[in-house]
């Protein structure tokens, strides 16, 4: 018993720690503006999806992340459908700030959102009477490293426009 329990207890502070607290639709919505005609054709569609991801703080140690996808299926110039969801989930976070903290709620929390977006979306296309959407994994952590990267070269970008002023 030489081990002091509350030095213990703050170095288990210090420890990083993630945990999901919950996993939740913030929004949902699916348009079918050519039904019942677009079901007429053979169902060879072009499929668009846009993705974006957002946070927020809500407490000291809690965030909340929003994976935000649009779904688009053209038929040539006819939209069969548009599905749009945010698929969001809130997070405990502690110990870990930084870039680690950016990489965290950018990358690897949309990583754990996407396959509820996923089935939330296949669902809702199932419901419209079309036939099951399996969308291809996403690689977050290459999708956040660029767009970190694109941030670096605008920051560049920015300072050596005002050293040229």
């Amino acid at each position: 018993m030489a081990e002091n329990p509350q030095a213990a207890g703050n170095e288990n502070q210090n420890q990083p720690q993630f945990a999901l607290q919950r996993i939740y639709v913030k929004d949902l919505s699916f348009e079918s503006p050519n039904a019942p005609t677009v079901f007429q054709e053979q169902w060879k569609p072009q499929v668009n999806l846009d993705l974006n991801t957002s946070h927020n703080k809500i407490s000291d140690n809690q965030f909340e992340v929003v994976l935000s996808l649009t779904v688009t299926a053209k038929m040539g110039e006819k939209v069969a459908y548009i599905v749009e969801i945010q698929q969001a989930g809130v997070f405990m976070v502690s110990g870990i700030e930084g870039p680690q903290l950016g990489q965290m709620l950018g990358a690897y929390c949309p990583t754990i959102l996407f396959p509820y977006a996923r089935e939330a979306i296949d669902g809702i296309v199932n419901k419209g009477s079309f036939p099951a959407l399996m969308l291809a994994p996403v690689n977050f952590d290459a999708i956040y490293a660029q767009a970190l990267k694109r941030k670096q070269e605008e920051a560049a970008g920015e300072a050596k426009e005002e050293q040229t002023h």
